[in-house]
């Protein structure tokens, strides 16, 4: 054998080695827990969440005011005050398993300031996020239900979020899971 030939045999293997390396190493399962942006997936013990959009919500528009409905009586802004939607998803990956949704959520401020969802009467606000069990391979908001076919197709988690806060941007969308593991995820809202 010249020396060329073993040369390119050895190279060829080397390249063979690679790629079967590579190919191995594609079928592993990514778990993410934090969304640089809106839109990723993040993984929180077994179940997937999304944040759909987040937004400041107008009273006064329309489609806005509807997302306000089953607010606890006495419930106003102040003048330094706005309100703050984040739509979120929830999946059921698994096969066999039922799994309770996340319950706890805070937004986060780049000062470290806490905001935590105002309570919304989920038996008068259709858009709410209604925290429950997910069977498996279940999707939260299911299918057939008003935010599944609304345009945002996720439940409203609705903060009283002061003006100044924005600029205190980022804010990071924090959704603590349920259980003894508390597992928390992070996903970086579009403000």
């Amino acid at each position: 054998m010249t020396p060329l030939l073993r040369t390119f045999l050895l190279v060829a293997l080397i390249a063979t080695s690679l790629v079967t390396a590579g190919c191995a190493g594609s079928n592993r399962i990514e778990v993410r827990t934090v969304g640089e942006t809106e839109g990723l997936y993040i993984d929180i013990g077994e179940l997937k969440y999304q944040v759909q959009i987040s937004r400041e919500l107008n009273p006064g528009d329309r489609e806005d005011s509807a997302y306000l409905v089953g607010l606890p009586a006495g419930e106003k802004l102040k003048n330094n005050e706005s309100w703050f939607g984040v739509f979120v998803r929830a999946q059921n990956t698994t096969e066999e398993k039922t799994l309770p949704m996340a319950e706890d959520f805070e937004i986060v401020d780049s000062e470290g300031h806490h905001y935590e969802p105002v309570d919304i009467n989920l038996e008068l606000n259709p858009w709410a996020y209604k925290p429950g069990d997910l069977e498996p391979g279940g999707l939260f908001p299911p299918p057939n239900s008003v935010q599944a076919q609304g345009p945002i197709k996720g439940g409203l988690l609705l903060f009283k979020i002061p003006v100044e806060a924005y600029q205190n941007r980022p804010f990071e969308f924090e959704i603590h899971g349920p259980g003894e593991a508390k597992d928390t995820g992070m996903v970086s809202l579009d403000v």
